[in-house]
């Protein structure tokens, strides 16, 4: 099969087309046959060499795929061959072929192709075990979150939205900012102008918001607490600008406020499982109705990854891009 190899850390063009073998499924497994792959910034991350792959998983990028499922693996029992499925894993999406596991697929849902549906796992898994699980987002609360033109902050405007809270985001340009507010944020507030704070808690009676989501961290750590209504919680999930912030700790006493965070990719792969039977029980559904759909940037063919990392990083896009095989 092809697959996209990261030769050694660098820039895109580090990014090299190779021939591997067809990976074959263990227990527990399905192999898939990839027809669209998504691309997100933990694999620019791992491109550089700042986000090594857990043990066990593969070399080879890519958190997220759709496809055709090709040979199903002992005790697999939910999966058959022929099936269209999408999949979060742990890495080899880049490729023809990806070996995925079994509790981590997903249907296609109806009305989408597996372009549509590669940009879902990734996005869609992280945005409903941190803003409804860890944050607890409830209908009537409303919530801020940052990078909402991302595939990240599409995906939790959205679904915040269907949700029945109320939504504000923030983002990098006028019309970015606009796209924000199509999807159905109240407010989209463009940070390089405007200060979110502020804006955020004049629109909210200077209640402030139930929920931050946020990538950003650094000096952004201590405007979300100034953000948050007493209850409040801050969800991190990754830490764009730095990784350390000073915390007044009688803050967050005095308001009640709730600090949490995860990383998805090295969790066990039951937790995992449990998280898609959740999406499908509760989201797919939306997607299936028309009220959530994922926002595709752009496509590229396979051999083309490197040109989809240089738009990932020139941070022009809205959304997701997306590889093709």
């Amino acid at each position: 099969m092809i697959a996209i190899e990261i030769s050694r850390p660098g820039d895109p063009d580090v990014l090299v087309p190779v021939e591997r073998p067809r990976p074959t499924p263990a227990a527990g497994e399905v192999l898939i046959k990839v027809a669209a792959a998504g691309v997100n910034r933990p694999d620019v991350f791992q491109r550089r060499g700042r986000y090594p792959p857990p043990p066990g998983a593969s070399d080879i990028p890519g958190l997220e795929v759709a496809g055709v499922v090709e040979e199903v693996g002992a005790d697999v029992h939910d999966l058959r061959v022929g099936d269209g499925v999408c999949a979060l894993v742990a890495g080899g999406g880049y490729a023809e072929y990806c070996v995925a596991p079994a509790p981590q697929c997903l249907p296609v849902p109806r009305g989408l192709d597996y372009v549509a549906a590669a940009a879902m796992p990734e996005t869609f898994f992280t945005v409903w075990t941190n803003v409804f699980e860890r944050g607890r987002l409830q209908a009537n609360e409303a919530i801020l979150v940052h990078g909402g033109s991302s595939g990240i902050g599409t995906t939790a405007i959205q679904l915040a939205r269907a949700h029945g809270s109320r939504v504000f985001a923030t983002a990098g340009s006028a019309e970015k900012c606009a796209a924000c507010e199509r999807l159905g944020a109240e407010r989209a507030v463009n940070y390089r102008e405007n200060d979110f704070v502020a804006i955020v808690r004049q629109l909210t009676g200077d209640r402030g918001v139930d929920v931050v989501l946020d990538m950003v961290g650094g000096d952004y750590f201590a405007r979300n607490i100034e953000a948050l209504a007493i209850e409040g919680r801050l969800v991190e999930i990754a830490t764009l600008q730095g990784a350390k912030a000073e915390l007044n700790i009688q803050t967050i006493m005095q308001r009640r406020l709730t600090i949490t965070g995860s990383t998805l990719r090295a969790r066990p792969v039951a937790e995992k499982g449990a998280i898609a039977r959740a999406l499908g029980a509760r989201v797919w559904p939306l997607v299936e109705s028309g009220a959530v759909k994922p926002i595709v940037h752009a496509t590229f063919p396979l051999r083309q990854a490197a040109e989809a990392h240089r738009v990932m990083e020139s941070s022009a896009h809205i959304g997701k891009l997306v590889l093709v095989t």
